[in-house]
């Protein structure tokens, strides 16, 4: 007997997230055909200038997740891109050892934030909203003036590019350009790709799943909540080290307002991909494509040349409470069923 084919409330919100971006980007070719819209290249910068955001979204999907949240992720990146910034121009460090030490700090930062949540009982906004005010204070501590990079190894790696065999074109010099994307992009896909498969296929994905949906449940079930709580912030902050690495290998510096509203992007993201922001439901594909969604809107504006990009934050904003209320509508229907 074949079994019958349901769309459940997570598999539904993210088919509406993929259809959604794929109708808004089939819009902008017929608009800017002209223009060259439709380009391989056009489709491939959206995660070219996305990638640190990428990571960013799949810590936050994460958190939130579990029932909780980061306020201080944006704050976190600006500290990230400083400290690079700081230590190979100013301290000459190498760019390998630069990395490492972010990568520790952000470690080091969710352990913090996610002690305070999981042992202490403080609520997930103000542990992080301390953490944001935290992040970008010392941000300005290190460095009140812009730093740019001029490393060698690490222009290097901000410079590399990795070209498709497959869908070049002819410039008007004549020549064969093909597309290309930088090593950012491919270490944000693995990350997602390994975010993905640890939240379906991993025990502590199904215990991340189960914390955010019910704690006393989860109690029952014999799950350390706290230690689970603990370790989705710890991976957070990891992501967030990882996120301000791709983001500055994007701007080449640091300075104190760099990456404000970072934060609210993400979390953004993850709500229109399908993420509950009372937890227990999320899915990282579909933070790409919230993510995805973003970028498209940011190509509209920059294609059409007069708006203003705050047109931006004002669609993303009417998304959002779309997707809130489309997410409330499924849960009374739920409880009604």
């Amino acid at each position: 007997m074949k079994k019958k084919f349901t769309l459940n409330q997570t598999s539904f919100l993210l088919l509406i997230t993929i259809v959604l971006f794929f109708v808004m980007y089939a819009v902008g070719c017929v608009i800017f055909k002209d223009q060259g819209f439709a380009k391989t290249q056009n489709f491939l910068n959206l995660f070219v200038s996305n990638a640190g955001l990428i990571v960013i979204g799949i810590g936050m999907t994460v958190v939130m997740i579990t029932g909780g949240i980061d306020i201080s992720v944006g704050s976190f990146v600006a500290m990230g891109c400083m400290m690079l910034a700081w230590m190979m121009e100013r301290a000459g460090m190498g760019a390998v050892p630069s990395v490492l030490i972010v990568l520790l700090t952000g470690v080091v930062f969710g352990l913090v934030q996610g002690f305070l949540v999981a042992y202490m009982d403080i609520q997930p906004f103000i542990v992080t909203l301390a953490g944001m005010f935290f992040a970008r204070g010392m941000t300005a501590i290190i460095s009140k003036d812009m730093i740019s990079i001029s490393n060698e190894m690490f222009m290097g790696w901000a410079k590399m590019k990795i070209y498709f065999p497959f869908g070049g074109h002819v410039n008007r010099k004549g020549e064969m350009i093909y597309p290309y994307v930088y090593p950012t992009v491919v270490i944000a896909l693995l990350l997602l790709a390994g975010a993905f498969i640890m939240l379906k296929y991993t025990k502590f994905g199904r215990s991340i799943y189960a914390v955010g949906g019910n704690e006393q449940s989860a109690l029952m079930m014999g799950l350390n909540v706290r230690r689970v709580k603990l370790k989705a912030y710890m991976l957070d902050g990891f992501l967030c080290g990882v996120g301000s690495i791709l983001f500055c290998l994007n701007t080449l510096g640091g300075f104190v307002e760099q990456a404000k509203g970072f934060e609210m992007d993400a979390i953004a993201s993850a709500v229109i991909g399908g993420t509950l922001l009372t937890g227990g439901v999320g899915n990282v594909i579909g933070t790409l494509f919230g993510v995805l969604i973003k970028a498209t809107i940011e190509a509209f504006i920059t294609f059409q040349g007069t708006l203003s990009s705050w047109w931006t934050r004002i669609t993303i904003a009417a998304l959002l409470c779309f997707f809130i209320v489309l997410q409330s509508v499924l849960a009374m229907l739920k409880k009604k069923k």
